[in-house]
């Protein structure tokens, strides 16, 4: 509850009011509806030849996160109108979200006097100065008087980098220190306190502020980026001095916060080998990189794509090699289905950044999306080649194999990184289990397939996608019917907006003839997951049993129109034109709809869920 919390002050009065300016104040409805068809065909913009032409145009690729046709289109609509000041805010903001800061300033400076976008322009204006040393302006520029926390805290920071950029790290820390505001204000202070002491030379205070961040739980809940970035700053201060233990507990209270990281990995491996630690903020610049990456961070959730954008774009202006502000914005343009873009930011992570082989896997992935599949199986295959013992690199590469429905080397894949587990799995470990256990169920291979759903539930006795999907295929070959039928509403149970998993309750109550209780499931299934093809079709097999033969009809015409698998076609329109066979009549099981248990996404490193 209390993260809850924190997250609902951090995103308060100066999220909606910036949300407001990034989304734009007119979202018109003819803007939204041609989103699709401009992402799937490329804009002409020479093809514009008014003002609101392109102004419509723009605000279209706009909604559609196409950012250099936006920006594009937005300066075409300004040589029509020159002086319109909404056209100029949009383009400052595309600007920004793209990447191209310095064109964002340059519109900033004009807009300064603008009341509706001064929390933007002003930001941008004063990391513009720290970024050009221009300390003293950026002090004038960046005082900030208003009633929101989050911006207070934000400014005070940036502001403290500015004095400290004047070579004064100890007015810089008290300034920090004097900043009054919620509880959720003290990792920030304190990890910030901490990177300028530490650029300073005074290791003694860095040390006592990393340690007070590394300490705070509950505000790690609500910024586990700025968690971990104390931690490492801790971890590699200390083993800089020497103090080897120290520096590798310190990675080990991060491991236990966050699992399987890739960053923390890489650096207990490069500290226990001896190996030269460099601080990730060594100047003014990256502190005010550091500050707005953070606050950037803590927002990141589905639906603040644009605002979180604006903030890490900002950063990469003062620290454009950080690979955490390049990870982050990869991550958010996979959200917004731009995997071209994605594909881009993480080729541009540093070589020898801890990041970069968590940003090689996504990129694998990346390559999928597009289509590139091969490309992409060379590229994780590789990655695995590289690093044997690596289980995520194996996890990757059989998301991969999944999508494209190559279920033998799917198993391969997972039975060799199972072997590098060993015998003693963590809990952790139960999606290896689970997705190889979908490997062989496609195989046709339940003997090898069954001890692989159990042991994931061993190791996770409450997922609802194993409970699922063994329960379903107890059921589907008619053993164990009682338990897999608790299974499946144990499923549901632990996730009841799950439209797949009711789909698959509703379905095991038709194989069982139970067809009044599969209707009531999959009429909620359908509406859990309107438009689903498969769930359409077992809600019309469930209407013509109950004897509702014209809503069958329907249900199978409907999932015709939702276009089904090629090989579902020819069954479905079987059942249109003949309905289902007697249940006292011995047909082919085709006859029937198969319904196998949709398999969930497999767990991926790095990915939102």
């Amino acid at each position: 509850m209390r993260q809850k919390h924190i997250l609902r002050m951090l995103t308060g009065v100066a999220f909606l009011t910036l949300a407001g300016v990034v989304s734009g104040p007119v979202l018109a409805e003819e803007a939204k509806a041609p989103a699709t068809e401009t992402a799937a065909k490329p804009f002409d913009v020479n093809s514009v030849n008014s003002f609101s032409g392109s102004f419509l145009a723009a605000r279209t690729a706009d909604v559609d996160h196409d950012l250099d046709t936006a920006t594009k289109l937005y300066r075409t609509a300004l040589e029509f109108e020159p002086d319109n000041v909404e056209v100029k805010q949009r383009l400052m903001i595309t600007s920004l979200m793209n990447g191209n800061f310095a064109d964002g300033v340059k519109i900033a400076n004009e807009l300064k006097s603008d009341a509706s976008v001064e929390r933007i322009t002003t930001v941008v204006r004063g990391v513009d100065a720290i970024g050009k040393k221009e300390f003293r302006n950026a002090e004038k520029i960046l005082k900030y008087s208003g009633p929101n926390d989050l911006d207070r805290m934000m400014n005070g920071l940036l502001l403290a980098w500015a004095k400290a950029g004047q070579g004064k790290p100890k007015d810089a820390i008290a300034m920090i220190e004097e900043m009054k505001g919620p509880d959720w204000f003290a990792i920030f202070k304190n990890y910030q306190q901490g990177a300028i002491a530490l650029a300073a030379g005074d290791k003694r205070t860095a040390r006592t502020k990393f340690n007070e961040a590394v300490a705070d739980r509950n505000g790690g809940g609500a910024a586990p980026d700025t968690f971990i970035r104390s931690v490492i700053a801790l971890a590699r201060l200390e083993a800089t001095d020497g103090n080897k233990q120290k520096a590798l507990d310190t990675i080990s209270l991060g491991q236990n916060f966050i699992n399987n990281y890739a960053p923390l990995d890489a650096l207990r491996k490069s500290i226990e080998d001896g190996k030269p630690q460099e601080q990730q903020v060594r100047n003014a610049s990256q502190g005010a990189a550091a500050v707005l990456f953070s606050v950037g961070a803590a927002l990141n959730r589905e639906g603040a794509e644009d605002i979180v954008s604006l903030y890490l774009q900002t950063a990469r202006a003062l620290d454009p090699d950080s690979a955490d502000i390049l990870v982050m914005l990869g991550g958010i343009a996979e959200t917004l289905k731009k995997p071209e873009r994605a594909i881009a930011l993480y080729q541009q992570i540093p070589q020898g950044s801890p990041m970069r082989r968590l940003s090689e896997m996504q990129l694998g992935l990346a390559l999928a999306e597009v289509g590139k599949v091969d490309d992409a199986k060379k590229h994780l295959r590789e990655l695995i080649d590289l690093d044997p013992t690596d289980v995520r690199s194996y996890v990757a590469y059989g998301s991969v194999l999944s999508d494209a429905k190559d279920y033998k080397e799917m198993a391969v894949t997972y039975d060799k990184a199972i072997e590098i587990v060993g015998a003693v799995p963590k809990r952790s470990d139960w999606s290896l289990f689970f997705q190889r256990g979908i490997a062989y169920e496609r195989l046709k291979e339940w003997e090898k397939a069954e001890p692989s759903f159990k042991k994931a539930l061993e190791l996770n006795p409450d997922q609802p996608q194993v409970l699922n999907y063994l329960g379903y295929s107890w059921v589907d070959k008619n053993m164990n019917l009682e338990e897999g039928l608790n299974m499946i509403r144990r499923a549901v149970d632990l996730k009841p907006d799950d439209g797949y998993i009711v789909d698959s309750l509703g379905w095991a109550y038709f194989r069982l003839g139970q067809f009044d209780e599969a209707v009531a499931e999959l009429e909620r299934a359908a509406e859990l997951m309107a438009g689903d093809p498969t769930i359409n079709d077992h809600l019309g097999d469930a209407y013509w049993r109950v004897g509702r033969k014209l809503e069958a009809v329907f249900q199978w015409n409907q999932t015709l129109e939702l276009k089904p698998e090629a090989e579902e076609i020819p069954k479905i329109k079987a059942k249109i034109e003949k309905g289902l066979p007697p249940l006292d009549t011995k047909v082919p099981a085709a006859a029937e709809a198969e319904g196998k248990p949709k398999p969930p996404e497999a767990v991926v490193p790095g990915k939102k869920s």
